[in-house]
């Protein structure tokens, strides 16, 4: 059975570990038919020979869908109740006035861009599910540097996140503190100095950036607050929302725990990583009722 554009398969030669969509198809130097792939699931690019691939089975993609949804069900789930005991412990803390007049909640926004436009619609959707105020583009990993700070001044986000795909290039041994031995990594370092050429201060503008397996130590010296890839491992599509979920929400004047937001990500400590950052969200009053 011939392998087309649009396809979601597995290579063998790995066998079967991640589901990709094949991108394109192209012949190498060598004559040779290979596929460009993407993860179904995961922020990682790689391309492969077009023998090495079989297409999923239904059981098979079945059987993904419903694990990466479990996933992404438990993560929402921990998010709301971490939520409800933090506002259970507000409400104690809370001034006659701000009971008498009620209160409203101003989590941080968001400006997402996202070299993959499925996983950008996937992270909007996650967004919306979690009460905050994103915006989203979709934008090739290489246009980002360009574009970013145009957008800053149109959207005046409080978080940024700088994402799409990245991997290491090629096989055997390599540098990995070499940054052109990544696809992307170059692009994500170049959009975070412009971004902190705009605004220098790690907490009046945060910064997520990176893909599977991204080179970490680069993006965080460009002036990231959270980064990947520290082990080099493929990341999830949502781990750049989880982290900005726990920015987004943890207040003003408290520090983000980064242990609390690597754990609230989908992958955890050897996918993301970061340094400590004032939090975004702020608490107003009095609620009116218009």
């Amino acid at each position: 059975m011939s392998i087309t554009v649009g396809d979601l398969v597995v290579r063998k030669s790995h066998g079967g570990d991640i589901v990709f969509k094949v991108t394109d198809i192209f012949c190498d130097e060598a004559n040779l038919t290979h596929c460009a792939l993407k993860g179904l699931h995961l922020r990682l690019v790689a391309d492969a020979p077009i023998d090495d691939l079989e297409r999923v089975s239904a059981e098979h993609l079945r059987n993904e869908i419903v694990r990466m949804e479990s996933l992404h069900n438990e993560n929402l789930k921990r998010v709301m109740l971490r939520r409800t005991r933090e506002r259970q412990r507000s409400d104690l803390l809370r001034s006659g006035a701000a009971k008498k007049y009620g209160s409203f909640e101003l989590p941080g926004r968001v400006l997402h861009l996202d070299g993959d436009e499925e996983y950008l619609k996937m992270c909007l959707k996650t967004y919306h599910q979690l009460n905050i105020d994103a915006v989203g583009k979709w934008m090739p990993e290489e246009q980002q540097p360009d574009h970013i700070v145009d957008l800053l001044k149109d959207h005046w986000p409080d978080i940024i996140v700088l994402t799409g795909h990245d991997a290491l290039i090629g096989g055997g041994k390599k540098d990995l503190r070499d940054i052109n031995n990544y696809r992307n990594s170059k692009h994500f370092v170049r959009a975070v100095r412009n971004v902190r050429l705009y605004q220098p201060s790690r907490d009046d503008l945060v910064i997520f950036a990176g893909a599977c397996q991204s080179h970490f130590e680069a993006i965080l010296g460009a002036g990231a607050n959270f980064a990947s890839s520290p082990t080099r491992i493929f990341i999830h599509a949502y781990d750049p929302v989880f982290i900005a979920e726990k920015v987004a929400y943890t207040p003003i004047g408290n520090t983000v725990n980064v242990n609390e937001a690597i754990v609230a990500s989908v992958t955890g400590i050897e996918g993301v990583g970061g340094v400590e950052t004032r939090g975004k969200f702020r608490l107003g009053m009095p609620k009116t009722p218009y």
